[in-house]
């Protein structure tokens, strides 16, 4: 089987995720009806002001997130000049936590030299994350470049990694990039967090790669809560169309077009209780004073949660 999925096993991949079954920890059952999700900083969203890892924890913290979602090159960073579990430790010591972070491991590629090298690094960085008292870490299609890419190989690789994460403790998400011509949609990526086979597989969507990717957002609908745990959360403008549309163009939620009081609204039904990671690459916002981009951007994304449970 090649990268292009029958409606039918798109549906049957998704159905199956969707009959997982879905329970709120006692935490997430504490929040406010018109609150249900947690707010994280994706620190993209501030990569223009060019802070150290250190620095964004605190601006993250002042402005209110609950959690971070950091990348692996500011973790790298960072371990060259401290160690990383006095990077953790401040993150725990504001009452943050790490749900996610974003690396590039090219451990999906049909090429068996470059998917060992991609494995090792995936695993390198899992517990470089695990170091700072992380959760998880994106599993991306990075690296690929084959437009037929068989999707149950790419759940072999994927549960690879999985079984990795088990020994660091740190969780790969299968995520799916919207401009990439395979693994660009929520069809996609549920078929090989399926086909997996792993109790921990699960997937990390993103509101600008369901719509570039053209899975659209009602598509959630079909994953079960506990199949997803961070949301790449962000708006997107109604010009330039959606096969123009690139990252630059992201913008704060609720400034854009993106059906986001639905997608909230289907996200509760389904048993989301995760996070919702603002992930922003914004030349514009880069430009801006950091702590005035961070407070704005939980700002718009708390009042377009509010917005759907009013």
């Amino acid at each position: 089987m090649n990268g292009k999925l029958s409606r039918r096993e798109a549906l049957v991949s998704a159905a199956a995720l969707a009959a997982l079954p879905s329970v709120a920890s006692a935490a997430n059952q504490d929040r406010p009806k018109d609150e249900p999700f947690k707010y994280c900083l994706n620190t993209s969203t501030l990569r223009g002001q060019n802070l150290p890892i250190m620095d964004l924890v605190e601006v993250a913290a002042k402005a209110g997130f609950q959690a971070l979602e950091p990348w692996i090159k500011e973790l790298e960073m960072h371990k060259s000049a401290a160690p990383l579990k006095d990077l953790g430790k401040k993150i725990a010591d504001l009452g943050m936590t790490v749900e996610s972070a974003i690396g590039f491991a090219p451990w999906i590629v049909d090429d068996e030299t470059k998917r060992a090298k991609g494995v090792e690094q995936m695993k390198r960085e899992m517990d470089m994350v695990a170091q700072i008292g992380g959760k998880r870490i994106a599993a991306p299609p990075a690296g690929n470049d084959n437009p037929n890419i068989d999707l149950r190989k790419a759940a072999e690789r994927y549960l690879v990694i999985l079984k990795a994460g088990d020994e660091i403790g740190v969780v790969p998400e299968m995520e799916f990039w919207g401009p990439v011509k395979v693994i660009n949609s929520l069809a996609e990526a549920a078929f090989i967090a399926l086909s997996a086979g792993h109790p921990k597989a699960c997937i990390l969507p993103d509101v600008y790669h369901l719509y570039k990717g053209g899975s659209g957002h009602d598509s959630i609908r079909m994953l079960s809560g506990d199949a997803v745990h961070v949301i790449h959360t962000n708006d997107y403008p109604a010009e330039p169309a959606r096969e123009a549309v690139t990252d630059a163009h992201r913008i704060y939620p609720g400034d854009g077009v993106a059906p986001l009081t639905k997608f909230f609204q289907n996200l509760k039904a389904i048993g989301f209780t995760g996070s919702l990671s603002v992930e922003l690459f914004n030349k514009e916002y880069w430009k801006q004073d950091a702590a005035v981009v961070a407070k704005t951007a939980l700002e718009k994304t708390r009042a377009a949660v509010k917005k759907a449970f009013a």
